[in-house]
């Protein structure tokens, strides 16, 4: 990205769409028009054709009527205002998307409108996969449907012959018939999630990428920093982070645990989840139940009370102790208060531990995946999916 467009970022926020010659800039501009009025969101946001410095963008911003339900950039109270029944329908959920990105005070930046349609899907698919998601908390679990994957330690759970990602991404996160849920650490359930919005869409939109992405996962699984540099982009800095209450529904969030003793309990460093829309985050331990960002501050901060130590001296949590106090802390109102005020502070830097509350500073979320954006692409002889950045 050049240094003019990345300071055109700083100020102009929404959605951007760069285009290198005016024409194409107005054309898209005109098809955009269209989309916004079938949408039926044009009266919450505010379309501009801008030129600087060379450079030709189509923004989508937000209008005075959208920056008056979201006040401080809060998009957490977006369907609520709209009346969305976002569990109920899709065009519902990609209404709260496109608007929740509008009100972002960083730009989201595109290279073409299928891009931006991509991006659009791909997070209504993930936040509907994690609304869906029902795991058993376990974060040293090696479980995983038997004839799905298949685990060695040097290649940890690869795809069997035969068997398609999504159907076994599938059967891995959402529990049987039998209510059967396998175990996951927050983090890798997180990667599943993700895996699973990207390949729904691609499997409608770009079916080549999704061969050579399941090539990939039958051969050696894509995981951590390796997951994260691939697939995820992240909005929001230390330096410049984004509002505590601005979310976009597909958003993977990270909680920091700001109480460094029980952070030392192993799996409650943090937790990973997704933003599913309606002022949600979706939990994966018990998917009936998600989370306010009200429930999941009080969780983090009561993770506290239920650390201790086993017989043998092992740090240990009490997930009982944990819900009484969280029961507790909801019935007394000035308690609650104080405790929000602490924790939806921004956290601290990693390893320090002072005066941080538990929000980040950034959001995660899918790289393009489109052809002519080339993020996602297969290396030479190696079956490996490797990204570019923007």
């Amino acid at each position: 990205m050049t240094s003019t467009r990345s300071k055109l970022l700083d100020y102009l926020g929404g959605i951007c769409l760069f285009y290198e010659r005016p024409q194409w800039r107005d054309a898209a501009y005109a098809d955009l028009q269209r989309a916004l009025v079938s949408r039926r969101v044009e009266a919450y946001l505010k379309l501009e054709a801008i030129d600087a410095h060379g450079v030709h963008i189509v923004r989508i911003g937000a209008s005075a009527k959208l920056s008056e339900i979201t006040p401080s950039h809060d998009t957490t109270a977006i369907a609520a205002a709209l009346q969305l029944e976002v569990p109920d329908q899709n065009w519902n959920l990609d209404q709260e998307i496109l608007l929740a990105m509008a009100r972002s005070p960083v730009a989201f930046t595109f290279p073409s409108i299928s891009e931006f349609d991509s991006a659009i899907r791909i997070r209504r698919h993930t936040a509907r996969a994690a609304a869906r998601a029902t795991l058993s908390f376990d974060p040293h679990g090696l479980e995983r449907p038997t004839d799905c994957w298949t685990y060695h330690p040097s290649t940890s759970f690869t795809l069997l012959p035969g068997v398609s990602l999504i159907s076994a991404l599938r059967k891995t996160i959402e529990p049987d018939q039998n209510g059967r849920a396998y175990s996951f650490s927050c983090y890798r359930a997180s990667e599943y999630v993700q895996l699973l919005g990207l390949a729904e869409h691609l499997h409608e939109h770009n079916p080549g990428l999704l061969e050579r992405i399941e090539a990939r996962w039958r051969r050696c699984a894509v995981m951590s920093d390796e997951f994260h540099q691939i697939f995820m982009y992240e909005v929001g800095t230390i330096d410049q982070p984004l509002p505590s209450r601005y979310y976009v529904p597909g958003d993977r969030v990270w909680f920091r645990n700001p109480d460094e003793p029980s952070s030392d309990v192993y799996g409650y460093e943090g937790s990973w989840v997704y933003y599913i829309g309606e002022g949600k985050f979706n939990n994966f331990w018990n998917s009936a139940s998600p989370y306010t960002l009200t429930d999941k501050c009080l969780e983090i901060y009561h993770w506290r009370d239920g650390a201790s130590r086993d017989a043998g001296g092992a740090l240990i949590m009490d997930e009982a102790v944990v819900q009484a106090r969280v029961a507790q802390s909801l019935s007394d109102p000035r308690a609650c208060d104080a405790i929000l005020r602490r924790m939806m502070r921004m956290r601290d830097v990693s390893g320090v531990y002072r005066d941080g509350g538990c929000i980040d500073a950034t959001r995660e979320s899918l790289r393009w995946v489109c052809e002519v954006s080339r993020q996602m692409e297969t290396a030479a002889g190696e079956c490996d999916v490797v990204a570019r950045a923007a």
